[in-house]
């Protein structure tokens, strides 16, 4: 009890802010129950029937995820478990855009089921991909994060192919509490008094699990069952709450970290104050949606915005957080073979980017189908067609050096651009450069992009130096990162001017715009890092060891971490200028290259330089060629080609 009045402020400040909200809308002439609305003015209605329900719901709606986070953490034992990461609300987005466009006949019976559906499949995906690997932490968000980016990678192309429905979708995306009855109240709130009871019930059986899967089992548990009945009410939870609202992110993950903050040890306080914390921090969200709105400012998607407060409060509460992931757990995830010959293996990937990179210089689609280009025709396309594949190409390999640096750099294997927030902090200096810049040429453009990217990156390596922390550790800190950039470049996006769509179609990732200038830059930086990585071959080899082995070898630990993130700042910064944050190539390039046996700090470099450009090249044909005459998003593409081979090798059996 003491533990929630810690969070009274909060909720003050949650209700004060949605008071002002409701004054600003009816002043103090407010309805009497029961609601009426015949006997009611227009105000009053649009207070009793919107914004009353839309604080309730967003109580609500909050609670279910903060629970759903915190189920998912305990019977996991990983402190970074949440719907988002796990990949459960993008495998509802699916089903539901599915349903929307493909089949809308099944919509008939209502969002829910579609919902759940959708974040079932998803997540029985991920809980076999992490049996298979002893449910090692890290292993299961790499999987949750590669089952969604793939599920959003399909629900996006759909929703683009689809027009009609592109204004619709997108706003759902955004996650927004705008209400009109209490329908949606009444049913979440049956959703959650279920979720938990049945959470309720679960928290013997999860303090037993605690103990260890070998301990539970000597006691007379049925693990697997109890982990199945969790992780379903999870799902019921998160797939709730997108059916009714859209995709909230974060507040699943950020609801249990304040709970643990606030000393939450045992499952049951830890769901009750994850779910205490997730209501007040949707609530508080929403809040300042409605007092900016009421400012005369642009009315955002409540989802959009949750890292405005998740994002610092999270980072705030990093060197805080208690417990720490339990020992043995990621043996998994050591331990690759090494190629025999990885020389020539290198050569054969560079042999089949540069056979590939030929092929679809002469290949190309036209209204009648598919062509082979004639010598005239070949001749005029060359100026254009060149440029993007090399300039594409050299992107994917800047974005998957990047990636490997990290992995090296954090000891970490989820580690990449994306994950810890570089790409996150790349868009959103490249969006205050155009906002605040008049006229940016690309040297302002760049120099934005790389700064916002190794700002990023240096937030999140200061945590990790000072405070020593495990891997899942550092990825909560990027996440948290990310979110804040995400939620930031959100609302710069809302202002709707000329300098939003500008910075929307950098966003979708194309390298249409790839001049030979561009390419021939883009092709220094490959070679920039390259030359900077063999130069620090030995760091790269030696920093995964811990900084306690570095420093007794003699190696500066904080200028070879600068030193580093610079170079990887670089990398990011120049891959996204010219061709937008791409989705996740700088965390399936290095993942791709260690398991092809490339482990050494320049064949794994090099390997994932080599995966990133083909990565890309075979994108960027995609892109232009799915959508024909239209090009469809680049970062899509990379996700759809790459995701799934990785899904397929982590469902094999670790050795």
């Amino acid at each position: 009890m003491t533990r929630i009045l810690t969070l009274l402020p909060a909720l003050f400040a949650a209700g004060l802010l949605w008071l002002l909200a409701a004054h600003a809308l009816a002043g103090w002439n407010w309805p009497t129950l029961p609601f009426k609305a015949e006997a009611m003015t227009l105000d009053q209605i649009r207070l009793a029937f919107g914004l009353m329900p839309r604080g309730a719901i967003a109580l609500v709606a909050g609670a279910m995820l903060g629970l759903s986070g915190a189920i998912l953490q305990v019977v996991l034992r990983n402190p970074v478990a949440d719907p988002t990461t796990l990949g459960i609300q993008s495998g509802a987005q699916l089903a539901l855009v599915l349903g929307t466009v493909v089949a809308p006949g099944i919509m008939e019976h209502g969002r829910w089921p579609v919902a759940v559906s959708g974040a079932a499949a998803a997540a029985l995906l991920v809980m076999a991909i992490g049996a298979r690997r002893a449910f090692a932490p890290v292993t299961m968000v790499i999987a949750g994060m590669l089952v969604g980016m793939t599920a959003s990678a399909i629900a996006t192309a759909i929703t683009l192919s689809q027009g009609e429905y592109l204004l619709s979708l997108v706003i759902w995306n955004g996650g927004s509490l705008v209400q009109q009855d209490w329908s949606g109240v009444r049913a979440l709130t049956a959703v959650l008094a279920g979720g938990a009871l049945a959470a309720g019930l679960l928290v013997r059986p999860l303090r037993v699990l605690s103990l260890g899967v070998e301990g539970a089992r000597g006691l007379g548990l049925n693990v697997a069952a109890i982990r199945l009945l969790a992780v379903t009410v999870a799902l019921v939870l998160a797939a709730a709450v997108s059916a009714e609202v859209g995709l909230i992110a974060f507040v699943g993950l950020a609801g249990p970290a304040v709970a643990r903050v606030l000393g939450a040890t045992g499952s049951g306080r830890l769901m009750v104050l994850s779910a205490v914390a997730g209501a007040l921090l949707l609530s508080l969200s929403d809040g300042l949606v409605l007092a900016m709105a009421g400012l005369g400012a642009e009315s955002f998607p409540t989802g959009a915005l949750t890292g405005l407060i998740g994002g610092p409060l999270l980072i705030a509460l990093l060197p805080r957080l208690r417990g720490a992931t339990p020992p043995g757990e990621e043996r998994a995830e050591s331990g690759y073979r090494r190629a025999r010959r990885p020389t020539a293996l290198l050569a054969g990937l560079a042999f089949a980017i540069l056979l590939a990179g030929a092929v679809l210089l002469v290949v190309g689609r036209v209204p009648g189908g598919w062509a082979l280009l004639d010598r005239e025709s070949f001749a005029t396309f060359l100026p254009m067609r060149l440029p993007r594949l090399i300039g594409a190409t050299a992107a994917g390999a800047a974005l998957g050096m990047a990636g490997a640096i990290l992995q090296r750099l954090t000891a970490n294997p989820l580690a990449s651009p994306e994950v810890l927030g570089v790409s996150g902090g790349a868009a959103l200096g490249y969006a205050l450069a155009v906002f605040l810049v008049a006229a940016p040429g690309m040297g302002t453009l760049a120099g934005g992009t790389m700064t916002g990217g190794m700002v990023a990156l240096t937030v999140v390596a200061s945590f990790a130096r000072r405070r020593r922390m495990p891997p899942e550790r550092i990825l909560l800190a990027g996440i948290a990162v990310s979110a804040l950039a995400s939620a930031v470049l959100a609302a710069i996006m809302a202002v709707g001017d000329a300098r939003s769509f500008l910075v929307l179609a950098w966003l979708s990732g194309s390298a249409a715009a790839v001049t030979p200038a561009g390419a021939a830059g883009l092709c220094a930086v490959v070679a920039l890092v390259l030359a900077m990585a063999f130069s620090t071959r030995r760091w790269l080899g030696i920093l995964p060891l811990g900084d306690g082995v570095a420093a007794g070898l003699g190696i500066p630990t904080g200028q070879a971490r600068l030193a580093l993130v610079a170079v990887s700042g670089i990398a990011v910064g120049g891959a996204t200028i010219l061709v937008g944050p791409l989705s996740f190539v700088g965390l399936m390039a290095p993942h791709m290259s260690r398991r092809m046996g490339l482990v050494s700090p320049l064949g794994h470099l090099a390997g994932a330089a080599l995966i990133g450009g083909g990565l890309m090249l075979a994108a960027d044909f995609g892109a232009r060629m799915a959508g024909f005459p239209y090009e469809l998003p680049l970062g899509l593409f990379a996700s759809l080609i790459g995701a799934p081979w990785l899904i397929g090798l982590m469902m094999r059996r670790a050795r």
